[in-house]
């Protein structure tokens, strides 16, 4: 029995497009009515066939399908004529652009914000287009701690040392300088935040308040160092060991492990490799206290030895005139910054006049070093002071930027 499908394959079997061509040919008689099927089908295929030519005759669009609209312009309404009703008054939108005009121009904007406006045609494609150029901002990524080079083990902890290859902590680890783009070389300041790692709040504060080019000091105490050093140096910023030393004063007592002028060469050098293994990542070393002890050439001689030969740097925080720092560093070939300026105050307009005195001394001298403890007003001084301080021609670098071997950076003053 057949069903219908048999029937139409039968048809179609005996159709002419499945004869042989040329054969059994037969005169057509006028053509029949097409089914409605039929007539769908044709249309369908004269649809595809005329949308493909389309195409193909068409831009190259690389196979791409694409549309072509028309697109009418439209002329605004007019406003209705004004009435003689008085009308309500309309609130106006808040300023959103702070301190810059809402028609400012674009070097207004410039000016303000550091972002470089075009407007009309010239340096973009639209008419009358708006084109805003964000300055690109650079990550300053410092070399992660500890590198195995540089750590051999100690009796205390891991050390620093200079590596096989001759790497030096104070340089790898160091937080990198970046050139100025139209090659100039302006003045330097560097600032070096102390008392780090003994307040974990004022410590994350420093860390996230503070710009990455300030050098931040910790203690070998506290309870978190080596979590607290990670995030100051993933922020940027590069990290020094407050070593305590024995200062004048007799209740003046830091903690344990001081280094001390009674105490014999092995016990000094014995207490500053304990302080030394309180974290890693540091380029030097920098007195707490100590104004008795670097006054001391027996006692202070072995340390910057000791400083030296692991490829670290020694800062002298300008907190004692007596040091002999200076002169000392030359005898062990130890690479040396001495500051300028110690910041030692907690009124903030005395803060900002020493920040002044600093900036003076990098126009005159083409470089200064500053020290300062961290507290909450000194950090936000210095953060108001730094913000500005490239625009007024002097370059915030850290501390590694400006050492020498053997000799010093500059005199010492207390503020």
């Amino acid at each position: 029995m057949k069903g219908p499908e048999q029937d139409e394959f039968d048809s179609l079997s005996g159709s002419p497009l499945h004869a042989p061509l040329g054969l059994n040919q037969r005169r057509r008689g006028p053509p029949s009515h097409l089914s409605a099927r039929q007539l769908a089908i044709g249309a369908s295929v004269v649809a595809v066939i005329g949308i493909s030519v389309l195409v193909w005759r068409g831009k190259d669009t690389n196979g791409e399908p694409y549309a072509v609209a028309r697109i009418e312009r439209v002329a605004p309404e007019k406003p209705a004529a004004a009435g003689p009703a008085a009308t309500a008054p309309v609130a106006t939108a808040p300023d959103v652009t702070g301190s810059i005009p809402p028609r400012a121009s674009g070097a207004e904007v410039e000016a303000a914000t550091g972002v470089k406006v075009t407007r009309g045609t010239e340096g973009g494609d639209v008419p009358a287009g708006l084109i805003i150029q964000v300055p690109k901002t650079f990550d300053v990524q410092l070399t992660p701690a500890p590198d195995r080079r540089l750590v051999e083990k100690g009796p205390y902890g891991p050390l620093p040392k200079i590596g096989a290859d001759g790497s030096r902590p104070m340089e790898v680890y160091a937080r990198p300088l970046i050139n100025r783009a139209d090659g100039r070389a302006p003045a330097k300041l560097a600032l070096m935040i102390g008392g780090m790692g003994l307040n974990i709040a004022l410590t994350r504060e420093a860390i996230n308040q503070l710009p990455g080019a300030v050098t931040l000091g910790f203690a070998p105490y506290g309870s978190e160092l080596d979590s607290l050093v990670a995030e100051a140096r993933s922020a940027g910023h590069e990290v020094i060991l407050q070593s305590p030393m024995e200062s004048f004063g007799e209740s003046d007592d830091p903690g344990p492990f001081v280094l001390k002028t009674g105490q014999d060469k092995g016990q000094i050098v014995d207490n500053l490799r304990w302080q030394m293994s309180r974290f890693q990542g540091y380029i030097g070393i920098a007195g707490f206290l100590g104004a008795r002890f670097t006054a001391s050439e027996p006692a202070f001689s072995p340390v910057l030895r000791e400083i030296g030969q692991r490829g670290l740097l020694y800062l002298d925080d300008a907190s004692s005139p007596r040091s002999l720092a200076r002169s000392l560093s030359q005898g062990t070939n130890t690479a040396f910054v001495g500051a300028d300026l110690l910041i030692d105050s907690r009124n903030a307009d005395e803060i900002d006049a020493a920040l002044a005195q600093l900036e003076t001394m990098a126009r005159d001298k083409g470089m200064a070093v500053g020290t300062a403890s961290g507290l909450p007003v000194v950090m936000e001084r210095v953060a108001r002071f730094t913000k500005t301080l490239e625009n007024r021609g002097i370059t915030l670098v850290p501390v590694s930027a400006l050492a020498v071997r053997g000799s010093a950076v500059s005199s010492r003053t207390k503020r």
